[in-house]
C-alpha cells in the first residue's frame, strides 16, 4: 500500500502548492476537505493542515475535531492550521492590526528542533495573514519568531505536532522545502519512493485486482480528470470499459468532434451521444442561471442512464471527482 501524507484543505489558495511541494519530495499525498479525513487508512503517515481565507474566530470558519488525528499522526499546521490548533486548545488569535503580507526573516528559532534541521540563521519566510497568535497554551512551546511575529512557530510539548504562521510551501520561503522535508521524511518517516510513474503502475494494478473481468461504465466530460480516469481504467481492463460522452450543445464549435477524435487516438471505447436538440428544447425560455444548471445536470444524467442501460452485464459505475480519486474508491457497484 502506497504511504501518503494527507493535506486537510481549509480553503487556502496555496493548498495545491503544498501538495506539489510534498510530491516534489517523492512522496505521495492526497488533498481532502478539512472534514473528510480518511479514517482507517493505514497508509497515512502524517497530516498537514492548510491555510484558510477565514479567521479562526469567525462564526462560519471551517472547524473540525482533531482529537481522532492528534496523537495518532504527526501534524503540521500552516497559517490558519497553526492558528486553529492554538485557538481550539485555549490560545489566543487576534487581528494583527495590519495584514502582514510579504517577506519576513526568522530572527530566532530552536536550532535543535527537527522542523528546523538544515535551516540557516535569519532565513527568509513568506507571511500572509491578517491574524496572529498572541498567546499559546501552556503545553505549547514557541520555537521561532520574526521581528514582528513573536510566535511564528510552535510545537506541542511531548507531541509530534507543529504549527507555523508562515508559508513554507511558497518559493519566497527560502528553506521552506527543507522544513517540509524535515516533517515529511524525518518526522513522518516517508521513504521518498513515490513518483507519478509509480502512481500509474500501482493504480492500474489495484484496478486490475479489483475489477478482474468485470465491465465498467464511465461518463466523460471532455475534461482532464475524467479523461485520465478513462485512460487508467483502459490500461487496467481494456475493452471492458465503456465510456459515454454526451454533447449537451454547450461545447465550443467542433469540440465534440475533436474530443471524440482524441479519445479514439487514446484507444478508448467511447459512445458519443449528440443530445444537443434535447437540451436546447428543455432550456428554451429559461433565463435563471440556477434553473439552467439543474436542467443541464438532470438532462446529462437522463441521457447517460439511457445509454448505460443499453450496455449489458455492467457491474461497476466509475465516478470521478478529481484525478486523485482514480482508484478503487471511485468505483461503485451497479445495483
Amino acid at each position: 500500500m502506497q504511504e501518503k501524507i494527507i493535506i486537510l484543505d481549509f480553503g487556502s489558495q496555496t493548498t495545491q502548492l503544498i501538495g506539489r511541494r510534498v510530491r516534489e519530495l517523492d512522496t505521495y499525498c492526497e488533498i481532502v476537505p478539512y472534514n473528510k479525513f480518511p479514517k482507517g487508512d493505514e497508509s497515512v503517515k502524517g497530516v498537514i493542515l492548510s491555510g484558510s481565507p477565514f479567521s479562526v474566530y469567525d462564526e462560519n470558519a471551517f472547524k473540525v475535531d482533531l482529537n481522532e488525528i492528534r496523537g495518532k499522526y504527526p501534524i503540521l499546521g500552516i497559517c490558519y492550521g497553526a492558528q486553529f490548533m492554538a485557538y481550539t486548545n485555549g490560545g489566543k488569535v487576534e487581528p494583527a492590526g495590519t495584514r502582514e503580507y510579504g517577506r519576513a526573516h526568522l530572527a530566532s528559532f530552536c536550532k535543535d528542533n527537527v522542523l528546523f534541521k538544515g535551516v540557516k540563521e535569519g532565513t527568509q519566510v513568506w507571511m500572509s495573514h491578517g491574524d496572529t497568535i498572541t498567546a499559546i497554551p501552556s503545553n505549547f512551546k514557541k520555537i521561532a519568531s520574526t521581528d514582528k511575529v513573536e510566535i511564528a512557530a510552535y510545537q506541542i510539548e511531548g507531541e509530534q505536532v507543529w504549527g507555523v504562521q508562515f508559508h513554507p510551501e511558497v518559493f519566497h520561503s527560502e528553506d521552506g522545502t527543507q522544513m517540509l522535508k524535515n516533517f515529511v521524511v524525518d518526522v513522518c518517516g516517508c521513504k521518498q519512493d513515490w513518483s507519478p510513474a509509480s502512481f500509474i503502475e500501482s493504480t492500474v494494478a489495484e484496478l486490475k485486482a479489483q475489477l478482474g473481468d468485470d465491465k465498467v461504465v464511465l461518463g466523460l466530460s471532455g475534461g482532464v480528470d475524467s479523461s485520465v480516469a478513462a485512460v487508467l481504467l483502459n490500461r487496467a481492463i481494456g475493452k471492458n470499459l465503456t465510456c459515454i460522452f454526451v454533447d449537451h450543445g454547450m461545447l465550443r464549435k467542433n469540440e465534440f468532434k475533436n474530443v471524440m477524435h482524441d479519445y479514439e487516438c487514446l484507444g478508448l471505447n467511447v459512445i458519443g451521444v449528440d443530445a444537443s436538440a434535447k437540451f436546447f428544447a428543455e432550456l428554451e425560455g429559461v433565463t435563471e442561471p440556477e434553473g439552467k444548471r439543474k436542467i443541464i445536470g438532470k438532462g446529462f444524467i437522463d441521457v447517460f442512464d439511457e445509454e448505460a442501460h443499453k450496455i449489458k452485464d455492467v457491474k461497476w459505475l466509475a465516478q470521478v471527482q478529481s484525478i486523485r480519486t482514480v482508484s478503487n474508491h471511485c468505483l461503485s457497484r451497479v445495483q
